[in-house]
């Protein structure tokens, strides 16, 4: 073999090896990240850094891909602590729950959730207002009923879903994520709302850039009124 047809082999080999490793991320769907300012209820704020982890495109005409699992890490003194919540409906657990809420009281983190579609809602037990709440203990994050979640804590402060991964920025100050919610219209995913609500309930939707978008409470029809 001269050194001639040498070179193309081992061209033709890198190429192929190259365009494998292309395709695997592509279809992989790979990560998308950013960083928030968090505004505290007393005024402080603390930074977040949140890893989405994305899936393949949920329509052919989809421009986003959905999100598998996020990730969201932040430190309290000495100490990093990490949410992580998967999105996939095929497994029996409890999972795919959107962020709405990180706050402290009294040096404990608290989280409120909600679940993003009638599959999790009902794994969650059917919450109605349509919230799952958590306080880390120290160690690991512990659900904890809407009694328990300290009433100061009351308003969205961090990004519902995700901006499109296009146009993610790498940081996000108090004000922008307040902008980024610009289109929420449900006035349950801007402030928690403590008592249940008249005919609530969940509809299925993907989970993808700014989404999954906040469930509308259901309306009835003329044949029900």
């Amino acid at each position: 073999m001269n050194k001639g047809h040498l070179l193309l082999k081992l061209f033709t080999i890198v190429l192929v090896l190259t365009l494998g490793v292309s395709m695997n991320a592509c279809a992989s769907g790979g990560t998308v990240s950013w960083q928030e300012e968090v505004l505290l209820h007393d005024g402080n704020k603390i930074v977040i850094t949140r890893v989405n982890t994305l899936g393949g495109y949920p329509t052919i005409d989809s421009r986003e891909r959905t999100t598998l699992e996020e990730t969201v890490t932040f430190k309290l003194k000495n100490q990093e602590i990490t949410w992580k919540m998967g999105f996939l409906d095929s497994v029996p657990e409890p999972n795919s729950l959107n962020l709405l809420v990180l706050d402290f009281v009294k040096g404990v983190p608290y989280i409120a959730t909600y679940p993003t579609g009638s599959i999790a809602y009902n794994k969650w037990g059917s919450p109605n207002p349509p919230y799952v709440f958590f306080k880390y203990d120290g160690k690991e994050w512990q659900r904890i009923s809407i009694e328990a979640f300290p009433s100061q804590i009351n308003k969205t402060n961090v990004i519902i879903g995700r901006p499109p991964a296009k146009l993610i920025k790498s940081f996000y100050t108090a004000d922008e994520v307040e902008k980024q919610n610009y289109d929420i219209k449900s006035n349950e995913y801007k402030t928690i709302i403590r008592t249940p609500l008249d005919h609530w309930k969940p509809r299925p939707e993907y989970k993808g850039p700014k989404a999954p978008h906040p469930i509308t409470p259901a309306t009835k029809t003329d044949s029900q009124k």
